[in-house]
């Protein structure tokens, strides 16, 4: 099986990681083609090779005018929609651009709606993270796939940014890295190593974060940043590799939160899950049990990266009436999985599939789908449910293929 390892041990940024995909094999007429089609301001990307504390790397230049525009999320996805990319490509750029905004928004307590992307919503910017949509694509290896990143370096000082001095890392970047539970690496630089859209690109891409996995290595990449510190290499390493240990699962270390409660009242228990999921709980549940003189209760699951140990204290406490909670420490091993859209009379139901290995195993219809679909021509759920699980299954030529994707 086909997986990317990239080396962020000494941070990462959009145009780096482009490069260094572009480096590894990925074909730049390819990518040029696909940026030719983004109905905007017109954007040429070059790459150049150069040495950074005397190690080769590519490095990508962007060439385009000052943008008159000050673009938020609806405009760039509006843009990524209009630009014919293949599905892959677009989901992923809508993903990292998602993910940015969410950022930026929770570190300044707006909507994500409301989000100005200032640097990120420059022509370069888009340029490095459609260019690294098309390019891991002409490479095959768009999520879902077993794809690990090494810790990463953030650096430190303070950098300038649209909303004045800002410390290293920014909050955004911390935002991002926290989020998706990635392990941050000391390192000496007094700069910033990490930027905000090379966090929201590695998390997007990151099954799984640590060393490089057991494989055959086929192909590096080494990509430059712009800045050549006398200290260390300023580059992203990426390898391409065929996986030769176990690949059917991703692996990650989680905390469990238990309570045991009494005294709450049912009809708040669906309002309670809701809450924990809301919050960015991997999973919630409850399980019925005996309490003391033979009362009814229920013992509260919330399992949840270790990062969001205290968001999800918090929302236990807020939301039930326990006066403590039980944390373990648990490792969990999940399929990796791809989200498909299908035709069912006309109407679109989401459906998501789980992958053991190259082998299709799991396929879930969103059932609220499948039922607007049942009450909109007038027919059982269960034959609705059955026809989605035909044709998602019938799409699967491998995992993450476009073949009949609706979305």
């Amino acid at each position: 099986m086909k997986a990317l390892w990239i080396d962020a041990t000494n941070g990462a940024a959009g145009d780096m990681l482009l490069a260094a995909l572009l480096d590894a094999g990925a074909d730049i007429a390819v990518v040029r083609q696909g940026l030719d089609r983004l109905p905007m301001e017109p954007a040429t990307l070059g790459i150049s090779e150069v040495r950074r504390h005397g190690l080769r790397a590519a490095r990508v230049s962007v060439e385009a005018q000052v943008s008159p525009h000050s673009r938020n999320l609806a405009d760039i996805l509006g843009i990524i929609s209009a630009a014919g990319l293949p599905d892959l490509v677009r989901r992923f750029a809508a993903d990292v651009f998602g993910l940015l905004a969410q950022a930026e928004a929770r570190v300044h307590s707006v909507s994500a709606a409301e989000v100005g992307f200032h640097e990120v919503g420059a022509i370069d910017s888009i340029v490095d993270i459609i260019g690294c949509g098309l390019a891991l694509h002409a490479l095959d290896l768009l999520p879902p796939g077993p794809n690990v990143v090494s810790p990463v370096a953030v650096g430190s000082g303070s950098v300038s940014t649209a909303h004045g001095r800002m410390p290293v890392p920014t909050p955004a970047v911390l935002q991002i890295l926290t989020e998706a539970g990635a392990p941050l690496y000391a390192h000496p630089a007094g700069m910033e190593l990490c930027t905000p859209t090379g966090a929201a690109l590695l998390a997007v891409l990151a099954s799984a974060w640590g060393p490089v996995p057991a494989c055959t290595p086929l192909a590096l990449g080494m990509g430059a940043g712009r800045a050549d510190p006398a200290g260390h290499a300023n580059v992203v390493r990426v390898l391409v590799a065929e996986l030769t240990g176990p690949a059917n699962w991703a692996v990650s270390e989680m905390c469990r939160i238990d309570a045991t409660i009494d005294d709450l009242d049912p009809r708040l228990w669906p309002d309670v899950l809701d809450a924990l999921h809301a919050a960015g709980a991997a999973d919630a549940w409850c399980t019925p049990a005996l309490m003391r003189k033979g009362r009814p209760g229920q013992v509260l699951s919330v399992l949840a990266a270790a990062s969001l140990l205290d968001t999800m204290c918090q929302v236990v406490f807020s939301c039930t009436s326990t006066l403590g909670v039980r944390v373990s420490a648990v490792q969990r091993r999940s399929l990796r999985r791809d989200e498909v859209e299908v035709l069912v009379a006309g109407s679109r139901v989401s459906v998501k599939r789980g992958w053991l290995a190259e082998r299709l195993v799991t396929v879930q219809p969103e059932y609220a789908d499948v039922q607007a679909a049942a009450r909109d021509h007038g027919r059982p759920v269960a034959e609705v449910l059955a026809e989605a699980q035909r044709v998602a299954r019938g799409t699967a030529n491998e995992p993450g293929g476009d073949q009949e994707r609706e979305r």
